[in-house]
């Protein structure tokens, strides 16, 4: 008995041949009989006699690959016997990492190739597994998507931060980086941020405290420094540090090879690699001779601070000098600077090298060490944060007891929010976010909703004045208490947002959650004020919603609005004349879309009494009375 590990489908074949007659069972067939003790095993047999006939399922390649690997070839072993490269050895090796569960809904044809490849980002078989879950019924299941949802928790090689420490220091402090060899990824993912951000946050602390040591008052170190970081502080305008004699010379002799080069090759086509090289390290060392460092003041110097970040290319940034306004000259009462020969507290901690500077790393500042000296230094802001606490909670119980003042400052800082065009930071943090509406149809801006609003804005507008803080407080608080309540509802309105979102439970976004909250509120703001869409005059057209949807939806609205029998009257109509004779039979029918009914309520209020208003062409009697009849059950059953 021999084992046949290839030539099967010739086999059947010679069957085939000898059932109809067109061979003897017992002509010779040419055979090749291995060594069963063979070096070559049978598996690379078979797969070599198919490889080259047609090409394989990628999980039957796979799993071949991965029997002989297993069986101590290497990659590039396995590529020469089949004659592909390593690489893709590698890749097709590499569908190992992905869950079982994933490979068998690919051979099923459940997805693609390039999709299966994605979840080899990372071998977290779990992690896999849920965010195929989440986006197998999705719109959105690229092979770029899934790789972001599966490193959405990593770093890319290429953010600032990697950049900065490097990536050969992550590793060596015992960091894994995750590599993609089916698509360019840039350097791959660094799998442990806290890590890096440890990593990014010692050297910066570093660097922090040797500029230091120059004396400034306060230093502020972050990664990314927000945007508007320096606004309200005024950047001191030092003097560039001269050049000394030795610096000249060495600019000089840059100055005369580069002419020199430049003679010589300026002629050339294409310049020699030595000689371009040459041309961009002297052009890169001239301009480090313009960026001179700068010379301040020492008085400024104890005053001012440094903010220390990382630009997006991973460099670092020092920009140094900048005065925060209750770090100015001190005056005194009278309105004179002090006089010179008082020494003031900055200035005594210029001279004195225990007084450190206050270094803040993101948003935590760190304390200065204790000394033995006898300056008075400020508190440690962390005891400030703390004292100010207690004065905060007493001041909120305070508020609570006087109404008046309350509304008055609650209303101080809607209004702001609401009419003003300037952020108003203070003591009260109430506050109204505007919820933008990103998409609008083409009617939204001349509904009688928008009108309302926009009429009512512009009236309380006129009439408050915004330019002068102290007098708002005194408008605000003259204001009758039947106004006051007006104005602050007015002013709350701008917060609603009843706007639907996509969940998005793996990133920024409101998740599935957030979203029915908001739909359950949005209700019961709705049932207390007693808003009704129809009486608030939106009546379904072909621009806001019938031309937008399959003719099933449409067909669905008219059965529900009008009745079966209009339904069925206009079902062989193409799509946009049903849409408009749609929009015809529910004009007055109180016919409303899932998204704006109460959840609980029937669906639309149709007129269910009459047969509506059919033209002509489309009218019939209702013998039987079933249409109304009908038209009630679909009412109910769509609530």
């Amino acid at each position: 008995m021999f084992e046949v590990p290839a030539g099967g489908r010739r086999y059947r074949a010679l069957e085939l041949l000898v059932k109809q007659k067109r061979m003897s069972k017992t002509e010779p067939v040419p055979c090749v009989i291995s060594d069963a003790h063979s070096a070559v095993p049978i598996e690379e047999d078979s797969l070599a006699e198919n490889f080259q006939r047609e090409d394989l399922h990628p999980l039957d390649m796979f799993r071949a690959f991965q029997t002989l690997h297993d069986q101590g070839a290497s990659h590039e072993e396995i590529a020469a016997r089949f004659f592909v490269s390593a690489t893709f050895v590698q890749q097709r090796l590499r569908l190992a990492r992905v869950s079982a569960k994933l490979q068998e809904i690919y051979e099923q044809d459940g997805m693609k190739l390039e999709q299966l490849m994605a979840f080899t980002v990372t071998d977290d078989h779990a992690r896999q597994e849920q965010v195929w879950e989440a986006l197998e019924n999705s719109w959105s299941k690229e092979p770029q998507q899934i790789r972001r949802l599966l490193t959405e928790t990593t770093v890319r090689a290429s953010d600032r931060r990697a950049l900065f420490v490097g990536v050969d220091a992550y590793v060596a402090a015992g960091g894994v980086v995750l590599r993609d060899l089916f698509e360019a990824d840039n350097g791959g993912w660094l799998q442990d941020p806290a890590l890096l951000d440890r990593l990014v946050g010692d050297r910066l602390k570093s660097i922090a405290d040797e500029i230091a040591a120059e004396g400034w008052k306060w230093i502020v170190v972050d990664a990314d420094l927000p945007y508007g970081h320096d606004h309200g502080l005024r950047a001191i305008a030092g003097t560039p540090v001269g050049l000394t004699d030795a610096e000249r010379a060495e600019r000089e002799a840059l100055r005369a090879e580069y002419d020199r080069l430049e003679a010589e090759y300026g002629e050339s086509d294409e310049l020699p690699d030595d000689v371009d090289q040459r041309l961009g390290q002297i052009e890169t060392a001239l301009e480090a001779f313009e960026s001179r460092p700068m010379h301040y003041d020492g008085a400024e110097i104890a005053r001012a601070g440094v903010f220390i970040s990382i630009d997006r290319d991973g460099d670092l940034v020092v920009d140094r000098a900048h005065v925060r306004p209750e770090d100015e000259a001190m005056q005194a009462v009278d309105g004179h600077s002090a006089e010179p020969g008082c020494a003031t507290e900055n200035e005594d901690s210029r001279h004195n090298p225990s007084a450190r500077a206050i270094i803040t790393i993101g948003a935590q500042a760190s304390e200065p060490e204790e000394d033995d000296g006898d300056t008075i230094k400020p508190l440690p802001e962390r005891l400030v944060i703390e004292l100010t606490a207690h004065r905060t909670l007493a001041l909120r119980n305070a508020l609570a007891e006087n109404q008046h003042v309350a509304i008055t400052a609650l209303l101080h800082r809607l209004v702001l929010d609401t009419f003003g065009q300037r952020s108003a930071i203070g003591c009260v943090e109430a506050f109204v976010r505007h919820v933008h509406l990103p998409w609008q149809d083409v009617g939204l801006k001349d509904s009688p909703a928008a009108k309302a609003v926009h009429e009512r804005h512009e009236a309380w507008k006129s009439d408050i004045p915004l330019d002068d803080d102290e007098a708002l407080w005194a408008w605000l608080d003259g204001l009758d208490e039947a106004s006051r309540q007006t104005l602050l509802a007015h002013c709350v309105s701008y917060g609603i947002n009843a706007l639907f979102e996509r969940p998005n439970p793996y990133g920024s976004g409101v998740s599935q959650h957030g979203l029915d909250q908001r739909r359950r509120e949005a209700d019961r703001l709705s049932r207390a004020t007693g808003l009704d869409m129809v009486d608030a005059g939106w009546r379904p057209t072909v621009d806001n919603y019938l031309g937008r949807v399959t003719k099933s939806r449409i067909l669905e609205a008219v059965r529900e609005g009008a009745g079966d029998q209009a339904a069925q009257l206009i079902d062989h109509l193409k799509k946009a004349d049903m849409a408009k004779e749609a929009e015809r039979l529910l004009a007055d029918s109180g016919w409303l879309p899932e998204p704006l009914r109460l959840r609980g309520n029937d669906a639309a209020r149709p007129n269910v009494g009459e047969e509506a208003d059919l033209p002509e062409f489309l009218a019939g009697d209702d013998e039987d009375g079933s249409a109304t009849h009908e038209t009630a059950a679909h009412a109910v059953a769509a609530g």
